[in-house]
């Protein structure tokens, strides 16, 4: 929602204050240059990769760190999560640099202004007066009300609701690290071939392993889960064929 909102104000900057574009670019530019890849804010307890020196909120990253290959999400190229660090040199530099806030036009430290922005009155002001967004054309689709909501889900444990997948992966283990309860995976029961009684004795090695990905970009829900297993498989292989390996593989 804020970076949604980043990007209107200075739109409308741009458009209502032609002539201040040359003042309020540097700050906005000092700005841009220390906001996280992923959440497209200001950096909060920056980490870097090792690797590839690409740095990223170490909340934003976290999600990434809890897959046995991560990849970078900005280059894609394989890291070690061990050699990934906090990044002293960005946070001198966040609290050295300042920036005007995007509602009241203070000048804030950036190691500030996250927390400067969160109580803002301005900046509240501008979020309420956002307009809402309409479609081009109207659909004549009529909308299902008997399609399962698999966009989010609730939380097994303690009944927290609206989790995206990644969300739910970030909150159970952050939350429910060492709870042994055995519970029933909401996103699996919400498939079509879901066992709604099913309880996973190890629900956080599960989310891990099963639910790397959404199943909405690779899963064609009118076909039961041996049929799509059998489509991902030829899909594999076709993209095994286009781009052939030289060194052998464990087939497993």
């Amino acid at each position: 929602m804020m970076a949604m909102f980043r990007s209107f104000v200075s739109a409308g900057r741009g458009g209502q204050q032609p002539g201040s574009g040359s003042l309020a670019a540097p700050a906005e530019g000092v700005e841009s240059r220390f906001s996280c890849p992923i959440c497209l804010e200001v950096y909060h307890k920056p980490v870097s990769i090792a690797s590839c020196a690409h740095t990223f909120c170490g909340d934003c990253l976290q999600p990434c760190l809890q897959v046995t290959s991560p990849l970078c999400p900005l280059c894609r190229v394989p890291f070690d999560p061990l050699k990934v660090e906090r990044s002293s040199s960005v946070e001198k530099q966040l609290a050295s640099h300042k920036a005007p806030c995007r509602g009241c036009n203070k000048k804030v430290a950036l190691v500030k202004m996250r927390s400067h922005i969160a109580s803002c009155s301005k900046v509240q002001e501008q979020i309420a007066n956002c307009p809402m967004f309409v479609p081009v054309v109207p659909t004549s689709q009529p909308i299902p009300s008997n399609i399962p909501n698999r966009s989010t889900f609730v939380c097994p444990f303690c009944g927290a609701r609206n989790l995206d997948q990644q969300e739910l992966v970030k909150h159970c283990m952050d939350n429910h690290r060492n709870d042994p309860g055995k519970v029933v995976c909401p996103v699996c029961s919400s498939m079509p071939w879901g066992d709604l009684s099913y309880k996973s004795s190890n629900f956080l090695q599960h989310l891990l392993h099963r639910h790397k990905f959404s199943y909405d970009t690779f899963v064609d829900y009118s076909i039961d889960e041996e049929a799509a297993l059998q489509a991902a498989l030829a899909l594999s292989l076709a993209g095994n064929h286009n781009h052939p390996v030289t060194e052998s593989t464990n087939p497993q």
